[in-house]
């Protein structure tokens, strides 16, 4: 296996490759944005395969099938020497509703309950240090960001976690945060479908020196170039997706027309439309890295080339054309000076 190249991600002085595992799905279902049932065995595969092809981190979080992703995390790990075992990055600040699951999530700043979490996430990973520790939404149980933040940040001074980072968080709670202590890190959605990122926390942490890895860059599964109309309607109903409004009429047709358009571009870079789409989020500036899931070792290989592909000045033309005529998605079509 040839490593993959990295950059730094910010000034967390760690060096991370340009995808990631995102451990999301394999939580599997039983909470109000499971995936369905999932079979841990192949979970276990996916990222033993991920790590092995070269992918250097694993992004979790404890409300991921309410703590079950970070144990399945922690058996796929297991094997690995602590030279060989990859980044394990995982979150904060999202507990699920006390009578039922199902119910919409809780998020908390609370400091007492945040330390309850940290310590939970590492016994659950099997880890003496969790190399990121990101809040997960912002909180609305009336806690400050400035309260939550410092409490993130006093877990780095205790040795609890290695660097800190928000995740969802828009520029104006980036900017309260950063006068507390600077933000390592940022996790934002960013898709061919969601581009709002990049007119407004991109070019934030681009100033602040931030490292920026973004999730859902394949829509959730929706830009992988697998999905039609009939696999959408199969979906199981303790799955989230099933209720998104991008996997429902009008919004469904005009993103798979979108994905249409991605296949000539694949086929010329021979790869697949799915790691066409992770590298579009890839070629922004600000961007360090993207959270790739999976739930078998051979979806992993269907995105894995984004780690090295680089898209031209005419791919990036095309899409944006691709973009305008399916009016798919929202926010800025391109990267600044790709035109």
């Amino acid at each position: 296996m040839t490593p993959f190249s990295t950059r730094a991600l910010g000034r967390t002085g760690m060096n991370v490759t340009r995808v990631g595992f995102g451990a999301w799905a394999i939580g599997g279902g039983g909470w109000v944005f499971g995936w369905g049932p999932q079979d841990d065995e192949e979970s276990v595969s996916a990222i033993r395969h991920a790590v092995e092809s070269g992918v250097n981190w694993v992004d979790t979080a404890a409300i991921y099938g309410l703590g079950h992703s970070e144990e399945v995390v922690a058996r796929a790990l297991a094997s690995f020497s602590e030279a060989d075992r990859p980044y394990v990055f995982t979150k904060c600040g999202v507990l699920p509703d006390p009578n039922d699951p199902m119910l919409p999530n809780r998020w908390v700043g609370d400091p007492a309950s945040i330390r309850a979490e940290v310590e939970a996430s590492l016994s659950r990973l099997g880890i003496e240090r969790i190399d990121l520790y990101q809040m997960h939404w912002p909180a609305k149980d009336g806690t400050p960001v400035e309260v939550y933040w410092q409490t993130l940040l006093d877990l780095v001074s205790e040795g609890k976690v290695r660097a800190v980072g928000v995740s969802n968080h828009g520029t104006d709670l980036l900017d309260r945060a950063e006068a507390i202590g600077h933000v390592g890190t940022l996790q934002p959605p960013f898709s061919l479908v969601n581009r709002d990122a990049a007119a407004d926390v991109l070019p934030w942490c681009a100033a602040h020196e931030t490292g920026v890895i973004v999730y859902s860059p394949m829509q959730s599964g929706l830009l992988t170039g697998s999905f039609d109309a009939a696999r959408v309607a199969s979906l199981p109903a303790d799955d989230w997706r099933a209720r998104n409004a991008e996997f429902v009429s009008p919004r469904l047709e005009a993103n798979l027309a979108l994905v249409d358009a991605l296949r000539p571009i694949a086929a010329r870079h021979s790869t697949s439309v799915g790691a066409v789409a992770v590298a579009w989020t890839l070629s922004f500036p600000g961007v360090t890295g993207a959270i790739v899931g999976a739930r078998r070792p051979e979806q992993v290989d269907g995105w894995i080339d984004a780690a090295t592909l680089e898209l031209g000045v005419d791919d990036l033309a095309e899409v944006s054309d691709a973009l305008d005529r399916t009016g798919a998605g929202h926010g800025p079509v391109r990267p600044a000076g790709a035109d």
